[in-house]
């Protein structure tokens, strides 16, 4: 619509000089032209010619020039309050992010705290654990070994009381009784062990 309009404006300023064109004919006939004189015609036609042009370029220029000054600042307003909304929420954003990332370096400080508290509980309790078996090994080996030596003990007086009988059988020469003499010498054994342990 704005270049049919120009065009019209044009067609209608052409019309509107090639008018004035026979005034300015009959002022040339009359002889030479004074320019620092006032030519009533000229400054007539001048002025309607400006007029009519004023009134073509308000109605169909005009218009669509400040409406389109107009619509750029809007949309120039339009930018700068959107880039403020942006950088507003960007801010929002960014103090987000900050937070969570705060957060995420408090949940991992308090992660590698708890990991640190458990593992020196799991190694507690492993040495405890250690110290509780090697106690429980040692006791057994305790009393494997009393029961060793009581059964060395044992063997140890069978042997003598066999070999006391055989060597007192020897110098007797005859055959004991077996029995009888086994009690003799384990009561002796036993006297024995009862002044040792004075």
């Amino acid at each position: 619509m704005f270049a049919f309009s120009a065009r019209r404006a044009g067609v209608l300023a052409a019309s509107l000089m090639l008018s004035a064109t026979p005034a300015f004919a009959n002022e040339a006939a009359e002889g030479p032209v004074d320019l620092l004189a006032p030519a009533t015609g000229v400054m007539a036609w001048t002025l309607v010619i400006f007029v009519l042009l004023l009134v073509v370029l308000s109605k169909f220029a005009f218009k669509p020039l400040f409406a389109a000054v107009e619509a750029r600042e809007k949309a120039l307003e339009d930018a700068i309050e959107g880039a403020k909304r942006d950088r507003a929420e960007s801010e929002q954003l960014l103090a987000q992010q900050r937070a969570q990332l705060e957060n995420a370096r408090n949940e991992a400080q308090q992660i590698i705290a708890e990991s640190r508290a458990t593992s020196e509980k799991m190694r507690a309790d492993l040495v405890a654990q250690t110290k509780q078996q090697q106690e429980e090994m040692i006791e057994q080996a305790r009393r494997t070994i009393e029961g060793e030596k009581s059964a060395a003990i044992a063997d140890l007086r069978r042997e003598a009381v066999d070999l006391a009988i055989a060597g007192a059988s020897r110098v007797i020469e005859q055959n004991l009784d077996s029995t009888g003499n086994r009690q003799i010498v384990e009561s002796f054994l036993a006297s024995l062990d009862g002044k040792a342990a004075r």
